[in-house]
């Protein structure tokens, strides 16, 4: 490693039922282009890959391998001829890859055939930083780590994902939410504020959840009784700026819930920087529950 850029984690889906335990889920932000990421190496879905948020990672291979790269659109260069996105490539020892800084998304996805030989820590390779689990040490790549693989296959031709298939990340966002029981703990007026605000992200966001700033929404009650908090769930602290929850969030949590976004659109959320925008649009359960669906199945026909 020559240089582990602003911050590069190694990550997998994450871990699960652990919850009561107090660890977190962790795990890629965006499912999306991890799936195809792996996808693209015909590796196994939970193969583990390296997420870089903004950019800025250098790398040099000791080994060569075969290598892809999905996610935010940013400069990308072997040996400093530059390279796309969304495709496999061959990485030949002794050759430098190297990551700019993202002009359009926020995290971009390097993964290599077979995945990286690293321990799991509670059937999970995933970094948390926060509990000092996964990875190398529980911590970001930094410079002079060095990742060990195993499978040295190369590639005759290239995989691309097709063009069609590419997300454009965008500065705005509508976030699809299902209400839940605690909506009762708002006003009918401040729902309706809720819907009709354009909610700026601060740059308080991170992998633990994302923060944002417009209108304020009112709560009648000043707090509940702490209680498991899902993927996606939006809390709305005493200052009534929305927050909505992610990969790394606390496992408990007693600010009121105003819903849950749709795990869809949270891995689209995490390619959004602060300064963008989005606006929260109700969906029926059922409805929630065909899209996630379709989104699955559609996988499976890439």
């Amino acid at each position: 490693m020559i240089d582990g850029g602003i911050l590069s984690l190694i990550e997998d889906f994450g871990r699960f039922g652990l919850c009561d335990k107090g660890i977190t889920n962790s795990g890629v932000m965006d499912e999306y282009a991890y799936i195809i990421a792996n996808r693209l190496l015909q590796n196994s879905p939970n193969t583990n890959c390296i997420e870089i948020t903004l950019g800025g990672l250098k790398l040099k291979a000791h080994s060569s391998c075969v290598i892809s790269i999905t996610g935010a659109d940013c400069e990308c260069k072997i040996d400093s001829k530059e390279v796309r996105s969304w495709k496999t490539y061959n990485l030949n020892k002794g050759e430098t890859l190297e990551f700019g800084y993202a002009k359009s998304g926020m995290r971009t996805y390097l993964a290599v055939k077979g995945g990286f030989n690293v321990p799991d820590a509670l059937r999970s390779a995933s970094v948390t930083i926060k509990e000092k689990l996964g990875g190398l040490d529980g911590d970001k790549l930094k410079k002079g780590d060095i990742l060990h693989f195993s499978n040295l296959q190369f590639l005759e031709n290239n995989t691309a994902l097709k063009e069609n298939l590419i997300p454009k990340y965008k500065k705005s966002l509508d976030l699809r939410i299902v209400l839940g029981y605690q909506v009762d703990f708002f006003e009918k007026k401040d729902i309706d504020k809720f819907f009709s605000t354009n909610y700026t992200i601060s740059s308080q966001n991170n992998r633990m959840g994302y923060r944002l700033e417009g209108e304020p929404i009112e709560c009648m009650v000043d707090g509940i009784i702490s209680e498991g908090i899902c993927f996606g769930a939006v809390q709305i602290p005493k200052d009534g700026q929305p927050i909505v929850l992610l990969k790394d969030r606390q496992t408990i949590g007693g600010y009121p819930k105003i819903g849950s976004v749709l795990p869809i659109d949270c891995f689209k959320l995490s390619q959004l920087r602060a300064g963008d925008s989005i606006t929260f649009k109700p969906i029926e359960i059922k409805r929630a529950e065909e899209k996630m669906e379709l989104f699955n199945s559609s996988l499976l026909q890439i």
